[in-house]
């Protein structure tokens, strides 16, 4: 990067002041010409040329304002605090990674505890209860291999029917005298 500098002129001042003019007006009217003073044309001019050139300052300057010479402020850059400033910067960054680290280490832990501690609850809590055997299981599932069998046939299933009817019939009996 270079130096850079910011120059004031007497013609950037009347632009401004000319623009702003030319902004209040909201209508125009025709007037009749009045005479001005003649306008000595502007020569262009490097800025190099303006800092040694006190007639040419002279020349350009407007009847209303006053003349002011060239502000030029150099625009410096501190080297060796900019590196400072990264190398805490990269150091604050390497530190926020490890505790980022730990933290997902952590996490991690937290994740399987409350896993292990759900499943705990679950098993304690939610245990099935004892669940009765069903009656006449052998005889239903010799009724119904039967009548896979032989689907053309149903008649041929009757004794295994029979059997398994009078089977829930005994067990109804018992349930119904253990109730009482």
């Amino acid at each position: 990067m270079g130096d850079f500098s910011i120059q004031i002129t007497p013609e950037l001042v009347n632009r401004f002041a000319n623009d702003g003019e030319k902004l209040k007006k909201k209508t125009k009217k025709t007037k009749p010409k009045t005479q001005r003073e003649p306008t000595l044309p502007k020569p262009k001019v490097n800025e190099k040329q303006l800092h040694g050139d006190s007639e040419t300052r002279k020349r350009i300057a407007s009847p209303g304002w006053p003349v002011q010479t060239p502000m030029h402020l150099p625009i410096t850059q501190p080297v060796q605090p900019a590196n400072a400033e990264l190398d805490e910067i990269r150091s604050v960054i390497r530190e926020s990674e490890k505790v980022l680290e730990k933290l997902l280490k952590q996490e991690d832990d937290m994740v399987q505890q409350v896993t292990e501690r759900a499943k705990d609850l679950r098993d304690k809590e939610f245990k099935l209860p004892y669940q009765k055997t069903m009656p006449c299981l052998a005889d239903y599932d010799a009724c119904k291999a039967c009548y896979k069998e032989h689907a053309n046939d149903i008649l041929k299933c009757a004794p295994f029917t029979k059997s398994y009817y009078e089977c829930v019939r005994r067990a109804k009996q018992q349930q119904n005298s253990a109730d009482k």
